[in-house]
């Protein structure tokens, strides 16, 4: 039986389009639109090294239930990414102090009520963002502190073997960090290849990097109700792991939400199944919790 959701669904329209970061970096996204006039938002902010047309199903879901959503690539990564991306030049977090600002910004010009749907790193990025009391709430999927430590032993053993012996040579001889080659995802830039290594040394990740000590205060500015959710087989985001780098989030309204994979009818989910064709039980929830909030 479908849902009342499912019951609404509608044709939908994809269009590549492409739109400035706030420093002036052009981005590439794709926008997918219902048929009649949108309800609201949606922004996907993806995961490290996670093309855009990862987050495809998701987004045409959610068309199809009436929002207008917005997928694109980071900088350095998919359809944003130079033509080499040996010697390109940036910082880890310009995803979200530009990227995600500038998806904002451009998503603001339609005129409805904005959401945010992070995944990973994703949910990371609000705090780092220059608009994000435009965000009426985000909800992020698999987002955690990055340290090994918090993961399970088999887990942690071979982060451990990929960061210092598999990367490093990699890196070395190409000047990126290749993950295609190992079927990860996209092509990483060298300087966040060198950042992501150095901040997951850290349980508290970069909010104990010296150079950053403002981030704390930032992310403590953040008044958007967050939905932080975390797969019990998601080895590189546990709960504990999610706590240490939510708590950040202080003055957030924040939910924390623990699901299993058989819950959803799944095998498992892991890092990447939050996304996967078969979500759709997890993707409804998200749009119901959505439709709520625009009629508070």
């Amino acid at each position: 039986m479908p849902t009342d959701l499912e019951q609404t669904a509608q044709e939908i329209h994809s269009t590549p389009v492409s739109f400035p970061a706030t420093d002036g970096y052009t981005l590439s996204g794709v926008e997918y639109r219902p048929n009649s006039a949108a309800k609201a938002n949606i922004i996907i902010s993806s995961a490290t090294g996670v093309p855009q047309q990862f987050y495809r199903r998701f987004a045409e879901y959610a068309a199809k239930l009436g929002y207008q959503v917005l997928t694109f690539d980071y900088r350095g990564i998919g359809r944003s990414a130079p033509s080499k991306l040996k010697g390109f030049k940036m910082s880890y977090l310009d995803w979200g102090r530009y990227d995600l600002s500038g998806a904002i910004a451009y998503m603001q010009q339609h005129g409805q009520e904005t959401f945010l749907v992070g995944h990973s790193y994703g949910g990371q990025a609000l705090g780092l963002t220059s608009n994000h009391d435009q965000i009426r709430a985000m909800y992020c999927f698999g987002t955690g502190a990055g340290w090994h430590g918090y993961m399970p032993f088999k887990e942690k053993m071979k982060v451990h073997v990929m960061w210092n012996i598999v990367f490093p040579p990699m890196v070395a001889i190409k000047g990126y960090l290749p993950w295609s080659k190992l079927n990860m995802g996209a092509d990483l830039p060298v300087d966040v290849y060198k950042q992501w290594r150095r901040w997951c040394k850290n349980p508290t990740y970069f909010f104990a990097d010296p150079e950053l000590s403002e981030l704390t205060q930032q992310y403590a500015a953040v008044q958007t109700p967050i939905y932080a959710v975390a797969a019990l087989d998601d080895d590189w985001a546990l709960p504990n792991s999610r706590h240490a780098f939510m708590q950040h989030y202080a003055q957030a309204s924040m939910h924390y939400i623990n699901i299993e994979a058989q819950d959803y009818g799944l095998k498992q989910i892991g890092h990447m199944g939050y996304f996967r064709k078969g979500a759709e039980p997890l993707w409804q929830e998200v749009i119901g919790r959505f439709d709520e909030l625009l009629v508070a």
